[in-house]
């Protein structure tokens, strides 16, 4: 069974149906936040930290020392709220090194500034594939699980996995793979990956996007999903959940926070530069996004 030396604790944020999580280690009080929200109203433009606000409280209140805000992926369906949180707590901003990838694809889909460089260096880290770090005395090894996009990283530590949009609670499934540089065999190829470690190994899922029947979770385990995922569950050919996934997604619409979200997070949580004005503006192309296709 796991060993009981990690505590995590879990944030859900029902407008983007995200959880973002604190992991931290009772022997130091070392901690590391990942996938922090930044709240934004599409409507008005506002941005707010309540629900970062939330993480630092629970960060203090047990004393606990971040030294790391780590990114599953750039997400579409979210603002990040990375660079915020070093500000109030520290710690060194990390994602997996394929954003740079990401970073050209939105680079010339917004047509940034010249000055924004698609190298990574925007992120104090980018993990390669199998590198471990620690949070504290945990040691964490970072898994590269592209599909739903190309820097998608998951972190195995202590028993469990934080898998970000790789996988989602068993009756929900799968996340989509048309985004861009997405790919349905990858994704299939990173969650068989993910499933193939130990059955008792705790699963801790990015987002939830419950039936009326439940509650949102966010916990389950590698046996649960290879016994119950409605996408992914064993027997499932990579054949078929092919078919089944690009069927799906040429229905989905686009997010509605994918123009205004990537172009923060590729910059790991930061705003564009403000213009001459004091102003900082989000850039939206117009007609460039297919009308459907491009979380769940």
């Amino acid at each position: 069974m796991p060993n009981a030396t990690m505590t995590t604790r879990g944030f859900f944020d029902p407008n983007t149906w995200t959880i973002s999580y604190v992991v931290w280690d009772p022997a130091t009080r070392c901690a590391a936040i990942i996938d922090p929200v930044l709240d934004y109203d599409f409507k008005s433009g506002h941005t707010a930290t309540a629900s970062a606000d939330d993480i630092l409280a629970y960060i203090s209140v047990h004393n606990l020392t971040v030294e790391w805000i780590l990114e599953t992926h750039a997400h579409a369906d979210h603002l990040s709220a990375a660079r915020y949180l070093q500000a109030q707590a520290g710690g060194r901003i990390a994602i997996g090194e394929n954003i740079r990838t990401v970073q050209a694809t939105f680079k010339k889909l917004y047509n940034l500034e010249r000055g924004f460089l698609p190298d990574g260096s925007q992120f104090d880290h980018l993990f390669r594939d199998g590198e471990t770090f620690k949070i504290g005395s945990i040691e964490v090894t970072a898994m590269l699980v592209p599909g739903h996009t190309p820097a998608d990283m998951a972190y195995l530590m202590d028993g469990a996995v934080f898998v970000g949009d790789t996988l989602f609670m068993p009756d929900v499934g799968s996340a989509r793979a048309d985004f861009p540089g997405g790919c349905a065999r990858q994704l299939y190829a990173s969650m068989r990956r993910i499933l193939a470690l130990p059955a008792d190994t705790v699963l801790y899922v990015c987002h939830d996007y419950p039936p009326s029947s439940r509650p949102a979770q966010w916990q389950t385990t590698v046996a649960n999903q290879r016994a119950r995922n409605i996408h992914v569950r064993d027997g499932v050919t990579e054949a078929e959940f092919v078919k089944m996934r690009t069927a799906r997604d040429a229905t989905l619409e686009v997010p509605t926070l994918i123009l205004p979200a990537m172009q923060v997070n590729i910059r790991a949580g930061a705003m564009p530069p403000a213009d001459d004005n004091g102003i900082a503006y989000l850039r939206i192309p117009i007609n460039a996004l297919p009308v459907a296709g491009m979380d769940q």
